[in-house]
């Protein structure tokens, strides 16, 4: 596993004050793994608890040590079952905060149900359901990493820390990727330019956008938002006052903005969980001129067939960090690189405890970043 940390971040961590407690709310061994390695670098103990299924499948939770008047972190990545996932997170927090816990801090890297942010036709938000949850269970600060909408802090009543990765993906491909200077940094989709935009302009590298990715547009057509039909009455609606209809969309042939041939392709988004974008676009990049192509993220859920399919693939690395365990992945595709991002987590646990300034970890992170 690669692992980077500022020197100057290096020198910031100390021993933390007392009546500080670290839970791991998940059994899975790799959400153990995580924070075995914070609690090494604040230099404390696992707090002792128990999670588990009953046999109907509820779960429980038994805090095994005093929490009261302390502050309480509870770290929880998301494994493959994410509704079990919440659940453990919510009973803990609420099971600390019948205990008299002095503040419960949630240190959740990838927040669960962050891509169902925006109403979709007849759906939710729910994210904004989730966030009430928490806070509700007794949740009075969140710790988490590159939210898929940033508008997602407004959610919550309490205070959001939503840290970046970025920092530890650019130093990746400063001394993981050969000639990276020969490289262009490429959002596969307009989206994503704005993410994009911000490492080229750290690495002084340029940059390149793909327009028109071959992907399914929703339709309106068939989820009865035309009925009842369109009938024009004259007593009901004034002529004068006809809403005129917009034109569908349609979506164009596949171009790439920008000059890929014979460089090293960099795509940069903040998840990756169904591959088949990032496949078309490493296709389309390749037929383009590219020699090698990489893919960069924060968050690898990595769901389904992705990994055979990136082994398959012209893609040559896929590079994540580990706020989502995939041991199981990596074991099928060597492709996949892991950068560890505790350095940064243990550091915010430190300075909230501590009563520290958090702006230092958002050194020149802009409002588009």
């Amino acid at each position: 596993m690669f692992c980077v940390a500022p020197p100057e971040l290096e020198t910031k961590m100390n021993i933390t004050k007392g009546g500080l407690v670290l839970f791991s709310a998940n059994s899975n061994s790799s959400c153990m793994e995580l924070s075995k390695k914070i609690a090494e670098r604040l230099g404390v103990e696992m707090g002792k608890v128990q999670v588990y299924q009953e046999p109907n499948r509820e779960t429980r939770v038994q805090i095994q040590e005093s929490v009261r008047g302390k502050d309480v972190f509870i770290i929880q990545t998301v494994s493959k079952d994410v509704n079990t996932t919440i659940m453990e997170l919510l009973i803990m927090v609420y099971a600390c905060k019948t205990s008299c816990a002095k503040s419960i801090i949630g240190v959740i890297p990838y927040f669960p149900y962050s891509k169902q942010c925006k109403m979709r036709k007849r759906g939710s938000i729910v994210s904004k359901l989730l966030a009430s949850m928490m806070c509700k269970a007794g949740l009075t600060h969140l710790i988490t990493m590159d939210l898929h909408q940033k508008e997602i802090q407004g959610f919550f009543n309490i205070p959001v820390d939503n840290l970046r990765a970025s920092p530890f993906l650019l130093q990746y491909i400063q001394e993981e990727i050969p000639d990276y200077r020969n490289a262009v940094i490429v959002a596969k989709s307009p989206a994503s330019a704005k993410r994009a935009q911000s490492f080229a302009e750290r690495l002084r590298l340029g940059i390149a956008v793909i327009h028109g990715e071959a992907q399914d547009a929703e339709s309106d057509l068939v989820d009865g938002r035309h009925s009842p039909p369109m009938v024009r009455s004259v007593a009901a609606i004034h002529p004068s006052l006809e809403i005129p209809m917009l034109i569908p969309k349609e979506k164009p042939p596949i171009t790439v903005v920008g000059d890929v041939g014979g460089r090293i392709a960099i795509i940069v988004d903040d998840i990756i969980d169904d591959v088949d974008t990032f496949l078309a676009a490493a296709d389309t990049l390749k037929e383009r001129g590219a020699y090698k192509i990489f893919v960069m993220a924060t968050h690898g859920l990595l769901s389904s067939d992705a990994p055979r399919l990136i082994e398959e693939s012209a893609i040559d690395e896929v590079v994540v960090t580990n706020t989502i365990p995939h041991e199981i992945q990596k074991l099928q595709c060597p492709k996949i690189k892991t950068v560890d991002i505790s350095m940064i987590l243990s550091e915010a646990i430190r300075r909230i405890h501590n009563g520290e300034s958090m702006s230092y970890l958002f050194r020149n992170i802009g409002l588009d970043d």
